[in-house]
């Protein structure tokens, strides 16, 4: 037995489904779902194709749970990244607003992961589910930043409209992140998280631009 296999054998259970999940996604990102086979994903840990299915019962489970630590683990560097810059409330939600059009989370393996991951979610119910629970979190996390500025600014609205607010504001989040993975060389550098900052600012009346720029 190899000095590789003996140190899987090793590690512990969350360990390896950890590693069949980023196998997934690697293999998610180069052909997409279909060529993502438990075959395919099996060679790429160095493990059986019984050891899968040890830990997920089906080739779906598997993607299902890989889609989640994909989106996941894309929200959580997003905030984690944001929540280190010092200042006001409305610093930190343009510092969040630009985490989320910038390298590391703006990026080309991102999207395509994300492009071959969508079909899926509209064929199974699972998927689905985890696309509602990943994109609640993120907006909801938005709308708490927005609220904060909101309120630093004086500016009081419904739970309502501070609920439509942030799902605008996530939309044009959404859109931008996209064209800048996938265009990665159409724009100019800072333009995409410029304009994603402007745009936010515009929807909810803040001026962002402002205090973003500030040093």
């Amino acid at each position: 037995m190899s000095d590789a296999r003996r140190k899987f054998k090793r590690e512990t259970a969350d360990q390896r489904k950890e590693a069949l999940i980023q196998a997934t996604l690697s293999l998610v990102a180069e052909k997409g779902v279909r060529g993502a086979t438990v075959r395919a994903i099996a060679e790429r840990a160095d493990v059986t194709q019984g050891l899968i299915r040890h830990y997920f019962s089906t080739k779906e489970e598997l993607v299902t749970a890989a889609y989640e630590t994909h989106m996941t683990e894309m929200t959580d560097l997003t905030f984690t990244i944001a929540a280190k810059v010092q200042g006001t409330a409305r610093d930190h939600l343009a510092a969040l607003v630009r985490t989320s059009l910038e390298p590391p989370v703006a990026d080309p393996r991102a999207v395509a992961l994300w492009a071959s991951f969508l079909n899926k979610v509209q064929q199974d119910a699972q998927m689905k589910a985890t696309h509602e629970r990943t994109y609640a979190d993120f907006r909801d996390r938005l709308q708490d930043l927005i609220r904060a500025a909101l309120d630093e600014a004086g500016q009081s609205v419904s739970d309502t409209r501070l609920h439509h607010l942030a799902t605008a504001c996530n939309g044009v989040i959404d859109g931008l992140w996209l064209e800048g993975g996938a265009l990665p060389d159409a724009f100019a550098p800072g333009e995409l998280p410029g304009i994603g900052v402007e745009s936010v600012g515009a929807i909810i009346g803040l001026d962002l631009e402002q205090r973003a720029n500030q040093p």
